[in-house]
């Protein structure tokens, strides 16, 4: 493995570990909503904020000159080439109501491509990592994407923005599209339903709206394990549309998803 590659990747597993550890055993009993964002369902919890300052000092610590993008605000740009991309606290929701689909998202780019990906699921007692070139894994363990089924049979996640008049229009796109597939889930959480996708617990995962880090570390996951990751046809994953599925899966699910408009509200 490239020396850097090894590096990030320890760091990412290091910070992801205690991250997770700090959420998974700090919980307050009485956790509460301490902000809201995008409406007044887009919730902050104190817990995200905790998980963000200890990824960012322990990043600072190993490596002070690197970039990073939080999603709770943490923000610089670097000299190294390197940037930190990373999601605290995933499936803030679940973490609130004591749903265990939550996760700590952690990403490392260089000159501006995902190369290193960590993904843990403290509840799930999982982690999953991925570097460029080396294959996915949980726990230790190489995973790989299921083979693909039919469309009409495949089993598809998505999720839901915040905005009411986005979620209006997803819905109308769910509604079209539930009679063309096995099913459908809402996980909550896009990092996991991404490493679902990698594992095979999942054949599909596609939404709109999703922030470079909800989906970093999870797509570069999904696709050293075999998947296939884009957003409208031709362009990359964005925060226009994100679909990740099997191949096989991919192409008609991409193709249905445009004619359905699920790239616009």
């Amino acid at each position: 493995m490239n020396p850097l590659h090894r590096e990030l990747l320890d760091i990412a597993l290091e910070a992801a570990r205690e991250a997770g550890a700090l959420l998974r055993d700090g919980r307050p009993a009485d956790l509460g909503v301490a902000a809201t964002k995008s409406s007044p369902v887009d919730v902050v919890t104190e817990m995200d904020t905790a998980s963000e300052k200890l990824i960012v000092e322990l990043i600072s610590a190993r490596r002070p000159d690197d970039g990073m993008l939080g999603e709770e605000g943490a923000s610089r740009s670097g000299t190294t080439g390197v940037r930190w991309v990373f999601d605290p606290l995933d499936g803030t929701v679940n973490y609130l109501y004591g749903l265990p689909a939550w996760a700590v998202s952690i990403a490392a780019e260089v000159d501006g491509r995902a190369v290193v990906g960590v993904v843990a699921v403290p509840e799930r007692g999982e982690t999953f990592q991925a570097v460029v070139g080396d294959g996915a894994y949980r726990n230790g363990q190489r995973i790989t994407c299921r083979p693909a089924p039919p469309l009409g049979q495949a089993l598809v996640c998505t999720g839901f923005n915040y905005v009411q008049h986005v979620r209006d229009h997803q819905a109308e796109v769910v509604r079209a599209l539930i009679p063309q597939v096995r099913d459908i889930r809402r996980g909550g959480a896009a990092a996991v339903d991404l490493c679902d996708v990698a594992c095979g617990r999942l054949d599909a995962f596609y939404e709109r709206g999703l922030h470079p880090w909800d989906m970093a570390a999870g797509v570069l996951i999904a696709r050293e394990a075999g998947a296939v990751s884009g957003g409208r046809p031709g362009l990359e994953p964005s925060g226009e549309l994100t679909v990740t599925a099997a191949p096989g899966v991919f192409e008609p699910l991409q193709g249905l998803l445009e004619d359905l408009g699920a790239w616009h509200d």
